[in-house]
């Protein structure tokens, strides 16, 4: 069981690094036309689209990014809660 909970919970930090990358991708122009950016895009997206619907952009600042990545915090943080529970 401990096993599958560190690979599950690399699983999550590997994918919080693919958002920042992908956050970070977007200050640099054409950076997402690239092979690693349309890949980027293909796994992150699906992730982010629920936060884009609920979460308005602040002026021209698109803050949901930050929330996904938070609530991925939190799930890691809940999974640790729960190993530790059923130890």
């Amino acid at each position: 069981m401990e096993f599958l909970f560190s690979i599950l919970v690399k699983l999550i930090e590997i994918y919080q690094w693919a958002l920042i990358i992908y956050i970070l991708m977007s200050w640099f122009p054409n950076a997402r036309g690239t092979a690693i950016g349309k890949f980027l895009e293909r796994i992150c997206e699906p992730f982010l689209e629920p936060f884009r619907r609920i979460i308005p952009p602040i002026g021209m600042i698109d803050i949901s990014p930050f929330v996904a990545f938070f609530v991925l915090r939190f799930a890691v943080v809940g999974l640790t809660q729960l190993f530790i529970w059923i130890s």
